[in-house]
């Protein structure tokens, strides 16, 4: 089986996750600078097999678009165009910022890693991929 990656996109940072090849645990792989994002990608699927990618799809509770929305919106457009082949999904990203940064304090982190924004961008993403796999079962 291919793996399935999730990003959490941001403005200057991008968290990225994937799971193992039988697709049963999500793992933090990295924070990667969102310009360089494409990259990362390229290099990333010449050394692993990946079926699908998920994004967090920033909304706010009322479902109406945030200011990250277009942001995110313009990336999955330079995706769909380099990778044409492997499908994007956008999955809900509400409120998985503030469970990673719930997640993180309650790892026993000292302050200056818990304060780690590239931290809160991993741990998104693991919860992005993570509630993905769970809603399969």
């Amino acid at each position: 089986m291919a793996r399935i990656m999730a990003l959490d996109y941001g403005k200057k940072r991008t968290g990225v996750a994937v799971t193992d090849p039988l697709q049963i645990i999500a793992t933090g792989l990295a924070t990667v600078d969102s310009n360089e994002l494409i990259g990362y990608l390229k290099k990333y699927f010449q050394q692993e097999q990946v079926e699908k990618v998920l994004i967090g799809y920033p909304l706010n509770f009322d479902d109406t678009a945030t200011d990250a929305t277009p942001l995110v919106e313009k990336f999955i457009g330079k995706f769909q165009h380099v990778f044409p082949n492997l499908p994007i999904q956008k999955v809900d990203e509400r409120m998985t910022s503030r469970m990673a940064s719930q997640a993180i304090a309650e790892m026993g982190l000292k302050k200056k890693d818990r304060e780690r924004k590239g931290l809160i961008d991993t741990v998104s993403a693991v919860i992005i991929l993570q509630e993905y796999l769970e809603s399969r079962s």
